[in-house]
């Protein structure tokens, strides 16, 4: 069964019980940035204490936020200047796979698909300052943080933190 069908099948299910609208404005007023990794799939947000409708999530690889204007600043444009949010939240957690992740390994994966080297050389420096950026969670995590602060696209006088999960335990602690 393909994973298509597995939903469909899930959603047929889950549309025989009943489903009370909730409002596209969080109820905490915060965005939280987090990583998509799988170990964190209704287990970052019970361990948060996030329900249905309270908060924003926009998940990247690593929860890297970048210095220019990339889609996770958009994400949180939208988040401030149209859903009402207050506060913003980075969320890294421990054994990131992007701690190992390097652009060479990627250039390498591209190339056993079949990305052709002239695409590959449009992306490299961007590559090479994302991918190699990355050294450790918390780090990561710091670096995020400082560059929503230092985003000219969103306003000064906005709270922005930045915690870390052990994707084992759920334990959250306080970075910046």
């Amino acid at each position: 069964m393909s994973i298509v069908d597995k939903i469909l099948t899930a959603n047929k299910a889950f549309m025989k019980s009943s489903h009370t609208p909730i409002s596209k404005f969080p109820q905490y007023h915060a965005a939280i940035v987090t990583c998509m990794d799988t170990r964190l799939v209704n287990f970052l947000e019970p361990a948060a204490g996030i329900e249905r409708g309270t908060v924003k999530i926009i998940k990247t690889a690593g929860n890297t936020v970048g210095s220019d204007f990339n889609d996770v600043i958009k994400s949180l444009m939208i988040c401030v200047y149209e859903l009402q949010v207050k506060e913003i939240v980075v969320i890294g957690h421990y054994q990131c796979g992007m701690e190992k992740t390097t652009s060479q390994g990627l250039v390498d994966h591209m190339r056993i698909h079949g990305i052709n080297d002239n695409i590959i050389n449009d992306i490299l420096p961007d590559l090479r300052n994302w991918a190699d950026a990355f050294h450790t969670s918390c780090q990561n995590v710091t670096e995020s943080v400082a560059n929503i602060k230092a985003s000219k696209y969103l306003p000064d006088d906005i709270p922005v933190h930045g915690l870390i999960i052990d994707p084992d335990t759920g334990k959250i602690d306080l970075i910046k």
